[in-house]
Protein backbone atom coordinates (compact mmCIF):
# COMPACT_ATOMS: atom_id res chain seq x y z
CA UNK A 1 0.00 0.00 0.00
CA UNK A 2 1.37 3.08 -0.96
CA UNK A 3 1.15 6.64 1.09
CA UNK A 4 1.09 9.76 -0.52
CA UNK A 5 1.76 13.35 1.08
CA UNK A 6 -0.19 16.52 -0.23
CA UNK A 7 -1.38 20.19 0.66
CA UNK A 8 -4.68 19.67 2.13
CA UNK A 9 -7.41 22.27 0.80
CA UNK A 10 -9.77 22.28 3.77
CA UNK A 11 -11.69 24.10 5.39
CA UNK A 12 -10.42 26.81 8.02
CA UNK A 13 -11.47 27.03 11.54
CA UNK A 14 -13.34 30.58 11.92
CA UNK A 15 -12.79 32.17 14.79
CA UNK A 16 -15.35 34.20 17.00
CA UNK A 17 -15.46 38.51 17.32
CA UNK A 18 -12.25 39.01 14.50
CA UNK A 19 -9.75 37.33 16.83
CA UNK A 20 -7.00 35.26 15.85
CA UNK A 21 -7.24 31.51 16.71
CA UNK A 22 -4.40 29.21 17.16
CA UNK A 23 -5.70 25.90 16.25
CA UNK A 24 -4.71 24.02 13.47
CA UNK A 25 -6.19 21.12 11.63
CA UNK A 26 -4.94 17.71 12.10
CA UNK A 27 -4.07 15.16 9.90
CA UNK A 28 -6.59 13.94 7.62
CA UNK A 29 -6.64 10.30 5.97
CA UNK A 30 -8.16 9.30 3.00
CA UNK A 31 -8.49 6.12 1.42
CA UNK A 32 -9.13 6.19 -2.20
CA UNK A 33 -9.42 3.22 -4.34
CA UNK A 34 -8.09 3.35 -7.88
CA UNK A 35 -10.74 1.94 -10.72
CA UNK A 36 -10.05 1.61 -14.20
CA UNK A 37 -13.09 1.56 -17.14
CA UNK A 38 -13.22 -1.59 -19.76
CA UNK A 39 -15.05 -1.74 -22.80
CA UNK A 40 -18.40 -2.85 -21.76
CA UNK A 41 -18.16 0.30 -19.37
CA UNK A 42 -17.81 -1.82 -16.21
CA UNK A 43 -15.22 -1.04 -13.33
CA UNK A 44 -12.87 -2.90 -12.08
CA UNK A 45 -10.96 -2.00 -8.55
CA UNK A 46 -7.35 -1.71 -8.40
CA UNK A 47 -5.24 -1.18 -5.85
CA UNK A 48 -6.29 0.59 -2.82
CA UNK A 49 -4.21 3.83 -1.94
CA UNK A 50 -4.27 5.57 1.48
CA UNK A 51 -3.90 9.57 1.20
CA UNK A 52 -2.10 11.50 4.08
CA UNK A 53 -2.98 15.32 4.04
CA UNK A 54 -0.72 17.72 6.23
CA UNK A 55 -2.37 20.00 7.94
CA UNK A 56 -3.01 23.47 6.30
CA UNK A 57 -2.01 25.98 8.76
CA UNK A 58 -5.73 28.02 9.54
CA UNK A 59 -5.48 31.40 8.88
CA UNK A 60 -7.00 33.75 11.73
CA UNK A 61 -9.95 35.33 10.19
CA UNK A 62 -11.41 39.09 10.51
CA UNK A 63 -14.21 41.53 9.22
CA UNK A 64 -13.73 43.87 6.77
CA UNK A 65 -14.92 46.71 8.72
CA UNK A 66 -11.49 45.50 11.21
CA UNK A 67 -10.01 47.78 9.33
CA UNK A 68 -10.78 51.32 8.13
CA UNK A 69 -9.10 54.50 7.67
CA UNK A 70 -10.04 57.70 5.57
CA UNK A 71 -9.95 57.43 2.11
CA UNK A 72 -7.26 58.18 0.25
CA UNK A 73 -4.55 57.63 3.35
CA UNK A 74 -1.96 55.23 2.82
CA UNK A 75 -2.39 52.91 5.71
CA UNK A 76 -1.06 49.30 6.35
CA UNK A 77 2.43 49.94 5.72
CA UNK A 78 4.14 46.54 5.68
CA UNK A 79 7.50 46.31 7.93
CA UNK A 80 9.67 45.25 5.02
CA UNK A 81 10.57 42.15 6.26
CA UNK A 82 12.64 40.27 4.15
CA UNK A 83 11.79 36.73 4.38
CA UNK A 84 12.73 33.08 2.39
CA UNK A 85 11.53 32.27 -1.04
CA UNK A 86 12.80 29.95 -3.21
CA UNK A 87 12.58 32.40 -6.00
CA UNK A 88 14.92 35.26 -5.59
CA UNK A 89 14.99 38.80 -6.53
CA UNK A 90 17.19 38.49 -9.49
CA UNK A 91 15.33 35.60 -10.36
CA UNK A 92 12.11 37.78 -10.72
CA UNK A 93 14.20 40.64 -12.67
CA UNK A 94 15.62 38.15 -15.14
CA UNK A 95 12.44 36.33 -15.90
CA UNK A 96 10.24 39.34 -16.09
CA UNK A 97 13.14 40.88 -18.67
CA UNK A 98 12.82 37.59 -20.59
CA UNK A 99 9.34 37.05 -20.67
CA UNK A 100 7.48 35.61 -23.64
CA UNK A 101 4.29 37.17 -22.68
CA UNK A 102 4.35 39.25 -25.72
CA UNK A 103 3.63 36.07 -27.99
CA UNK A 104 -0.11 36.85 -27.21
CA UNK A 105 -0.04 40.33 -25.11
CA UNK A 106 0.58 43.39 -26.13
CA UNK A 107 2.47 46.08 -24.46
CA UNK A 108 -0.40 48.60 -23.55
CA UNK A 109 -0.09 52.05 -23.94
CA UNK A 110 0.57 54.83 -21.20
CA UNK A 111 -2.10 57.73 -21.88
CA UNK A 112 -1.91 60.78 -20.24
CA UNK A 113 -5.46 61.97 -18.47
CA UNK A 114 -5.52 65.65 -19.21
CA UNK A 115 -8.83 66.37 -17.66
CA UNK A 116 -8.33 64.93 -14.56
CA UNK A 117 -4.54 66.28 -14.35
CA UNK A 118 -6.31 69.58 -14.71
CA UNK A 119 -8.40 68.92 -12.25
CA UNK A 120 -6.00 68.06 -9.17
CA UNK A 121 -3.33 69.44 -10.21
CA UNK A 122 -1.13 66.84 -11.18
CA UNK A 123 0.12 64.55 -14.08
CA UNK A 124 -2.35 61.21 -14.39
CA UNK A 125 -0.89 58.50 -16.20
CA UNK A 126 -2.97 55.82 -17.43
CA UNK A 127 -1.65 52.49 -17.68
CA UNK A 128 -4.03 50.93 -20.36
CA UNK A 129 -3.96 46.90 -19.49
CA UNK A 130 -8.11 46.84 -20.30
CA UNK A 131 -7.29 47.42 -24.01
CA UNK A 132 -5.57 44.13 -23.75
CA UNK A 133 -6.74 40.92 -26.63
CA UNK A 134 -8.98 40.23 -23.61
CA UNK A 135 -9.20 43.92 -22.08
CA UNK A 136 -7.62 42.44 -19.06
CA UNK A 137 -3.91 42.18 -17.81
CA UNK A 138 -4.69 38.38 -16.48
CA UNK A 139 -3.50 37.39 -20.34
CA UNK A 140 0.18 38.05 -18.95
CA UNK A 141 0.68 35.78 -16.01
CA UNK A 142 -1.21 33.00 -17.80
CA UNK A 143 0.29 32.56 -20.73
CA UNK A 144 3.90 33.09 -19.13
CA UNK A 145 2.78 30.09 -16.79
CA UNK A 146 1.82 27.97 -19.84
CA UNK A 147 4.79 28.92 -22.32
CA UNK A 148 6.83 27.39 -19.17
CA UNK A 149 4.71 23.53 -19.47
CA UNK A 150 6.41 20.88 -21.31
CA UNK A 151 5.10 19.67 -24.04
CA UNK A 152 4.22 16.35 -21.78
CA UNK A 153 2.06 19.18 -19.60
CA UNK A 154 0.65 20.66 -22.41
CA UNK A 155 -0.94 17.39 -24.13
CA UNK A 156 -2.32 16.33 -20.87
CA UNK A 157 -4.28 19.89 -20.49
CA UNK A 158 -4.70 22.60 -17.97
CA UNK A 159 -7.48 23.73 -16.01
CA UNK A 160 -8.23 26.82 -13.72
CA UNK A 161 -11.29 28.20 -11.61
CA UNK A 162 -12.26 31.92 -12.43
CA UNK A 163 -15.19 34.61 -12.32
CA UNK A 164 -13.93 36.06 -15.37
CA UNK A 165 -10.52 37.90 -16.75
CA UNK A 166 -8.49 34.47 -15.26
CA UNK A 167 -10.49 33.04 -17.57
CA UNK A 168 -10.49 34.46 -20.63
CA UNK A 169 -6.79 34.53 -20.08
CA UNK A 170 -6.45 30.90 -19.66
CA UNK A 171 -8.37 30.34 -22.74
CA UNK A 172 -6.78 32.44 -24.67
CA UNK A 173 -3.17 31.18 -23.69
CA UNK A 174 -4.44 27.59 -24.60
CA UNK A 175 -5.55 28.88 -27.97
CA UNK A 176 -2.51 30.33 -28.95
CA UNK A 177 -0.27 27.47 -27.44
CA UNK A 178 -2.60 24.54 -29.01
CA UNK A 179 -3.93 23.27 -25.59
CA UNK A 180 -6.85 21.75 -24.57
CA UNK A 181 -8.64 23.80 -21.60
CA UNK A 182 -11.22 23.59 -18.71
CA UNK A 183 -12.48 26.33 -17.28
CA UNK A 184 -14.31 26.17 -14.14
CA UNK A 185 -16.39 29.26 -13.18
CA UNK A 186 -19.33 29.47 -10.29
CA UNK A 187 -23.02 29.23 -11.24
CA UNK A 188 -23.74 32.79 -10.65
CA UNK A 189 -21.21 34.09 -13.56
CA UNK A 190 -23.05 36.14 -16.18
CA UNK A 191 -23.80 34.26 -19.03
CA UNK A 192 -21.68 36.69 -21.15
CA UNK A 193 -18.53 36.04 -19.13
CA UNK A 194 -18.39 32.77 -19.77
CA UNK A 195 -19.93 32.62 -23.24
CA UNK A 196 -17.19 35.11 -24.00
CA UNK A 197 -14.48 32.26 -22.62
CA UNK A 198 -16.51 29.89 -25.05
CA UNK A 199 -16.08 31.33 -27.91
CA UNK A 200 -12.00 31.37 -26.97
CA UNK A 201 -12.39 27.45 -27.13
CA UNK A 202 -12.38 26.36 -23.79
CA UNK A 203 -14.54 23.90 -22.30
CA UNK A 204 -16.76 25.78 -19.80
CA UNK A 205 -17.83 24.24 -16.28
CA UNK A 206 -20.45 25.95 -14.14
CA UNK A 207 -19.44 24.50 -10.20
CA UNK A 208 -20.27 25.91 -7.08
CA UNK A 209 -22.07 28.99 -5.31
CA UNK A 210 -18.61 30.51 -5.08
CA UNK A 211 -14.92 30.92 -6.52
CA UNK A 212 -13.97 28.87 -3.76
CA UNK A 213 -16.03 26.41 -4.43
CA UNK A 214 -15.59 26.35 -7.94
CA UNK A 215 -11.61 25.66 -6.93
CA UNK A 216 -12.01 23.20 -5.20
CA UNK A 217 -13.70 21.36 -7.94
CA UNK A 218 -11.49 23.04 -10.53
CA UNK A 219 -8.29 21.09 -8.41
CA UNK A 220 -10.06 18.28 -7.98
CA UNK A 221 -10.80 17.44 -11.43
CA UNK A 222 -7.24 18.86 -12.66
CA UNK A 223 -5.65 15.94 -9.87
CA UNK A 224 -7.83 13.29 -11.07
CA UNK A 225 -7.48 14.20 -15.13
CA UNK A 226 -3.23 15.26 -15.00
CA UNK A 227 -4.08 18.35 -15.86
CA UNK A 228 -2.21 21.41 -14.73
CA UNK A 229 -4.02 24.27 -12.04
CA UNK A 230 -3.21 28.04 -13.65
CA UNK A 231 -3.77 29.55 -10.56
CA UNK A 232 -4.86 33.37 -10.91
CA UNK A 233 -2.30 35.17 -8.69
CA UNK A 234 0.39 32.81 -6.16
CA UNK A 235 2.97 31.77 -8.50
CA UNK A 236 6.18 32.83 -9.50
CA UNK A 237 5.55 32.36 -13.12
CA UNK A 238 2.38 34.11 -13.00
CA UNK A 239 3.95 36.75 -10.74
CA UNK A 240 6.51 37.26 -13.26
CA UNK A 241 4.26 37.56 -16.17
CA UNK A 242 1.84 40.29 -13.95
CA UNK A 243 5.40 42.03 -13.80
CA UNK A 244 5.89 43.02 -17.52
CA UNK A 245 3.23 45.52 -16.66
CA UNK A 246 6.13 47.09 -14.24
CA UNK A 247 9.14 46.97 -16.81
CA UNK A 248 6.94 48.34 -19.69
CA UNK A 249 5.76 51.57 -17.24
CA UNK A 250 9.74 52.34 -16.59
CA UNK A 251 10.81 51.88 -20.30
CA UNK A 252 7.50 54.33 -21.59
CA UNK A 253 7.78 57.05 -18.27
CA UNK A 254 10.31 59.58 -19.40
CA UNK A 255 10.07 61.54 -16.12
CA UNK A 256 10.06 60.60 -12.64
CA UNK A 257 7.73 58.76 -10.80
CA UNK A 258 5.93 59.74 -7.66
CA UNK A 259 3.86 56.84 -7.19
CA UNK A 260 2.25 53.75 -9.41
CA UNK A 261 -1.36 52.68 -7.69
CA UNK A 262 -2.09 49.12 -8.48
CA UNK A 263 -5.44 47.25 -7.71
CA UNK A 264 -4.80 44.25 -5.29
CA UNK A 265 -7.30 41.05 -5.56
CA UNK A 266 -5.16 38.09 -4.91
CA UNK A 267 -1.76 40.34 -5.29
CA UNK A 268 -0.07 38.55 -8.03
CA UNK A 269 0.26 41.92 -9.89
CA UNK A 270 1.18 44.34 -7.58
CA UNK A 271 3.22 41.83 -6.41
CA UNK A 272 5.36 41.22 -10.07
CA UNK A 273 5.19 45.05 -10.49
CA UNK A 274 6.91 46.10 -7.31
CA UNK A 275 9.30 43.19 -7.98
CA UNK A 276 10.54 45.09 -11.38
CA UNK A 277 9.83 48.59 -9.98
CA UNK A 278 11.26 48.71 -6.54
CA UNK A 279 14.83 46.96 -7.92
CA UNK A 280 15.38 49.63 -10.74
CA UNK A 281 13.83 52.67 -9.64
CA UNK A 282 13.82 51.77 -5.65
CA UNK A 283 12.62 55.47 -5.46
CA UNK A 284 8.64 54.73 -7.04
CA UNK A 285 5.85 54.05 -4.74
CA UNK A 286 4.11 51.14 -5.07
CA UNK A 287 0.79 51.53 -3.64
CA UNK A 288 -2.27 49.47 -3.72
CA UNK A 289 -5.47 49.76 -3.63
CA UNK A 290 -8.04 47.97 -2.18
CA UNK A 291 -11.95 48.06 -1.72
CA UNK A 292 -13.25 48.76 1.83
CA UNK A 293 -15.43 45.56 1.88
CA UNK A 294 -12.48 43.42 0.25
CA UNK A 295 -9.10 44.24 2.12
CA UNK A 296 -7.60 41.25 2.37
CA UNK A 297 -4.06 42.87 1.76
CA UNK A 298 -4.54 45.87 3.69
CA UNK A 299 -5.71 43.34 6.87
CA UNK A 300 -2.51 40.89 6.16
CA UNK A 301 0.26 43.80 6.28
CA UNK A 302 -1.44 45.34 9.41
CA UNK A 303 -1.48 42.32 11.39
CA UNK A 304 2.34 40.90 9.72
CA UNK A 305 0.15 37.82 8.18
CA UNK A 306 -1.77 36.91 5.69
CA UNK A 307 -5.61 36.79 7.04
CA UNK A 308 -9.01 35.44 5.98
CA UNK A 309 -11.79 37.71 5.64
CA UNK A 310 -14.86 36.21 6.78
CA UNK A 311 -16.95 38.06 3.85
CA UNK A 312 -15.87 39.98 0.56
CA UNK A 313 -18.18 42.54 -0.89
CA UNK A 314 -18.95 41.66 -4.76
CA UNK A 315 -19.21 44.70 -6.32
CA UNK A 316 -15.70 45.11 -7.53
CA UNK A 317 -15.95 40.89 -8.40
CA UNK A 318 -12.72 40.98 -9.80
CA UNK A 319 -10.63 41.82 -6.58
CA UNK A 320 -13.55 40.07 -4.00
CA UNK A 321 -10.89 37.80 -2.65
CA UNK A 322 -10.88 36.45 0.82
CA UNK A 323 -7.24 35.97 0.83
CA UNK A 324 -3.72 36.79 -1.08
CA UNK A 325 -1.67 34.72 -1.71
CA UNK A 326 1.68 33.59 -0.29
CA UNK A 327 4.29 34.38 -2.35
CA UNK A 328 2.13 37.46 -3.24
CA UNK A 329 1.97 38.83 0.34
CA UNK A 330 5.92 37.56 0.73
CA UNK A 331 6.72 40.45 -1.54
CA UNK A 332 4.26 42.63 -0.58
CA UNK A 333 5.71 42.52 2.71
CA UNK A 334 8.73 43.40 1.67
CA UNK A 335 8.74 45.64 -1.10
CA UNK A 336 5.34 47.46 -1.38
CA UNK A 337 4.65 51.36 0.26
CA UNK A 338 1.33 50.66 1.45
CA UNK A 339 -2.55 50.40 0.62
CA UNK A 340 -5.50 52.54 -0.25
CA UNK A 341 -8.90 52.14 0.90
CA UNK A 342 -12.13 53.38 -1.46
CA UNK A 343 -15.41 52.91 -0.95
CA UNK A 344 -17.84 51.50 -3.62
CA UNK A 345 -19.34 54.46 -4.40
CA UNK A 346 -15.56 56.20 -5.47
CA UNK A 347 -15.00 53.77 -7.88
CA UNK A 348 -18.25 54.49 -10.08
CA UNK A 349 -17.11 58.25 -9.84
CA UNK A 350 -13.99 56.72 -11.36
CA UNK A 351 -15.53 54.74 -13.63
CA UNK A 352 -17.16 57.95 -15.06
CA UNK A 353 -14.03 59.73 -14.54
CA UNK A 354 -12.39 57.42 -17.16
CA UNK A 355 -15.47 57.74 -19.74
CA UNK A 356 -15.26 61.47 -19.69
CA UNK A 357 -11.80 60.97 -20.42
CA UNK A 358 -11.04 58.31 -22.80
CA UNK A 359 -14.31 57.00 -23.83
CA UNK A 360 -13.36 53.97 -22.12
CA UNK A 361 -16.13 52.19 -19.83
CA UNK A 362 -13.98 50.24 -17.29
CA UNK A 363 -14.96 47.40 -14.66
CA UNK A 364 -15.25 48.68 -11.20
CA UNK A 365 -11.84 46.61 -10.63
CA UNK A 366 -10.60 47.96 -13.36
CA UNK A 367 -11.27 51.26 -12.24
CA UNK A 368 -9.77 50.72 -8.80
CA UNK A 369 -6.42 52.28 -9.13
CA UNK A 370 -7.69 55.03 -10.75
CA UNK A 371 -9.86 55.62 -7.27
CA UNK A 372 -7.14 54.99 -5.34
CA UNK A 373 -4.67 57.67 -6.99
CA UNK A 374 -7.51 60.41 -7.07
CA UNK A 375 -8.75 59.88 -3.70
CA UNK A 376 -4.88 60.20 -2.92
CA UNK A 377 -4.36 63.08 -4.72
CA UNK A 378 -6.89 65.34 -2.79
CA UNK A 379 -6.18 63.30 1.22
CA UNK A 380 -2.12 64.65 0.38
CA UNK A 381 -3.02 67.71 -1.32
CA UNK A 382 -0.42 66.43 -4.25
CA UNK A 383 0.68 69.00 -6.67
CA UNK A 384 2.95 68.50 -9.84
CA UNK A 385 4.06 65.21 -9.58
CA UNK A 386 3.86 62.12 -12.57
CA UNK A 387 1.13 59.50 -10.57
CA UNK A 388 0.39 56.45 -12.61
CA UNK A 389 -2.76 54.10 -12.70
CA UNK A 390 -3.37 50.63 -13.71
CA UNK A 391 -6.79 50.30 -15.65
CA UNK A 392 -6.76 46.73 -14.89
CA UNK A 393 -9.65 45.56 -17.14
CA UNK A 394 -13.08 46.63 -19.24
CA UNK A 395 -14.99 43.44 -18.83
CA UNK A 396 -18.20 45.24 -17.54
CA UNK A 397 -21.80 43.82 -17.28
CA UNK A 398 -23.49 46.00 -19.35
CA UNK A 399 -26.57 45.61 -16.51
CA UNK A 400 -24.87 47.71 -13.73
CA UNK A 401 -23.90 50.43 -15.91
CA UNK A 402 -26.87 51.99 -14.34
CA UNK A 403 -26.28 51.09 -10.92
CA UNK A 404 -22.24 52.76 -11.95
CA UNK A 405 -23.86 56.33 -12.78
CA UNK A 406 -25.91 56.55 -9.90
CA UNK A 407 -23.26 55.63 -7.59
CA UNK A 408 -20.91 58.18 -9.37
CA UNK A 409 -22.77 60.79 -8.73
CA UNK A 410 -22.99 60.36 -5.45
CA UNK A 411 -18.97 59.43 -5.25
CA UNK A 412 -18.58 62.83 -6.89
CA UNK A 413 -20.82 64.42 -4.27
CA UNK A 414 -23.11 65.57 -6.50
CA UNK A 415 -26.26 63.68 -5.48
CA UNK A 416 -27.33 62.45 -2.30
CA UNK A 417 -29.57 59.94 -0.96
CA UNK A 418 -32.73 60.80 1.74
CA UNK A 419 -34.92 58.61 3.19
CA UNK A 420 -38.34 59.78 5.17
CA UNK A 421 -41.36 57.85 6.02
CA UNK A 422 -44.64 58.70 4.78
CA UNK A 423 -47.84 58.08 6.86
CA UNK A 424 -50.22 56.08 5.12
CA UNK A 425 -52.92 58.23 4.48
CA UNK A 426 -54.95 60.45 1.83
CA UNK A 427 -53.14 63.57 1.04
CA UNK A 428 -49.81 62.27 2.10
CA UNK A 429 -47.53 62.57 -1.12
CA UNK A 430 -48.81 66.14 -1.52
CA UNK A 431 -47.85 66.94 1.47
CA UNK A 432 -44.65 65.35 0.66
CA UNK A 433 -44.32 67.15 -3.22
CA UNK A 434 -44.63 70.55 -0.94
CA UNK A 435 -42.23 70.24 1.30
CA UNK A 436 -39.11 69.18 -1.64
CA UNK A 437 -40.81 70.81 -4.47
CA UNK A 438 -38.19 73.52 -4.74
CA UNK A 439 -35.66 70.94 -4.56
CA UNK A 440 -34.24 68.90 -7.92
CA UNK A 441 -34.79 65.56 -7.62
CA UNK A 442 -33.90 62.96 -9.67
CA UNK A 443 -35.17 59.68 -8.55
CA UNK A 444 -37.92 58.72 -6.11
CA UNK A 445 -38.77 55.18 -4.55
CA UNK A 446 -41.58 54.48 -2.48
CA UNK A 447 -41.59 51.32 -0.65
CA UNK A 448 -45.62 50.56 0.55
CA UNK A 449 -45.67 47.97 3.82
CA UNK A 450 -49.15 46.33 4.91
CA UNK A 451 -47.66 45.90 8.36
CA UNK A 452 -46.82 49.42 9.38
CA UNK A 453 -48.92 52.80 9.30
CA UNK A 454 -45.73 54.13 7.38
CA UNK A 455 -44.26 53.87 4.06
CA UNK A 456 -40.72 54.31 3.36
CA UNK A 457 -39.56 56.47 0.72
CA UNK A 458 -36.04 56.95 -1.28
CA UNK A 459 -35.03 59.90 -3.11
CA UNK A 460 -31.96 61.42 -4.33
CA UNK A 461 -31.52 65.36 -4.27
CA UNK A 462 -29.51 67.23 -6.81
CA UNK A 463 -26.51 68.70 -5.06
CA UNK A 464 -25.81 71.44 -7.79
CA UNK A 465 -28.12 74.31 -6.41
CA UNK A 466 -28.25 73.13 -2.59
CA UNK A 467 -29.83 76.90 -1.70
CA UNK A 468 -32.61 78.36 -2.59
CA UNK A 469 -35.60 79.96 -1.16
CA UNK A 470 -37.54 76.94 0.04
CA UNK A 471 -40.62 77.48 2.27
CA UNK A 472 -41.64 74.74 4.01
CA UNK A 473 -44.98 73.73 5.75
CA UNK A 474 -44.66 72.26 9.03
CA UNK A 475 -48.08 69.88 9.58
CA UNK A 476 -46.85 67.29 12.48
CA UNK A 477 -43.97 65.57 13.85
CA UNK A 478 -43.48 63.83 10.65
CA UNK A 479 -42.43 66.46 8.86
CA UNK A 480 -39.84 68.10 11.40
CA UNK A 481 -38.26 65.46 11.59
CA UNK A 482 -38.27 64.88 7.93
CA UNK A 483 -36.98 69.14 8.06
CA UNK A 484 -34.32 68.59 10.74
CA UNK A 485 -32.68 65.35 8.20
CA UNK A 486 -33.07 67.47 5.17
CA UNK A 487 -31.31 70.59 6.57
CA UNK A 488 -28.59 68.70 8.01
CA UNK A 489 -27.67 66.97 4.51
CA UNK A 490 -27.80 70.41 2.94
CA UNK A 491 -25.49 72.10 5.55
CA UNK A 492 -23.12 69.16 4.89
CA UNK A 493 -23.15 69.20 1.39
CA UNK A 494 -22.49 72.64 1.43
CA UNK A 495 -19.62 72.47 3.84
CA UNK A 496 -18.04 69.83 1.75
CA UNK A 497 -18.19 72.02 -0.88
CA UNK A 498 -16.30 74.95 0.04
CA UNK A 499 -13.68 72.60 1.64
CA UNK A 500 -14.53 72.83 5.22
CA UNK A 501 -14.13 69.42 7.36
CA UNK A 502 -17.09 69.53 9.86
Amino acid sequence: MATISFLSHLPSLTPHNNKPTNKTIPNVSFRATAISTSSTNSYTTQDAVTIVANPRKTLPQFSPDSLQYEQGKVGAVPDGRISESSVGAMEYLTSILTSKVYDVAVESPLQHASKLSERLGVDIWLKREDLQPVFSFKLRGAYNMMAKLSKEQLAQGVICSSAGNHAQGVALAAKTLGCDAVIVMPVTTPRTKWESVKTLGATVVLEGDSYDEAQVYAKKRGFNENRTFIPPSDHPDVITGQGTVGMEIVHQMQGPIHAIFVPVGGGGLIAGIAAYVKRVSPGVRIIGVEPADANAMALSLHHGQRVMLDHVGGFADGVAVKEVGVEPFRLCRELIDGVILVSRDAICASIKDMFEEKRSILEPAGALALAGAEAYCRFYNLKDANVIAITSGANMNFNRLRLVTELANIGMQQEAILTTFMPEEPGSLKQFCNLVGPLSITDFKYRYDSNRNQALVLYRQDLILIFGEIRFYLLNLNNILFLLQLMAITVLAFIRRMNFKP
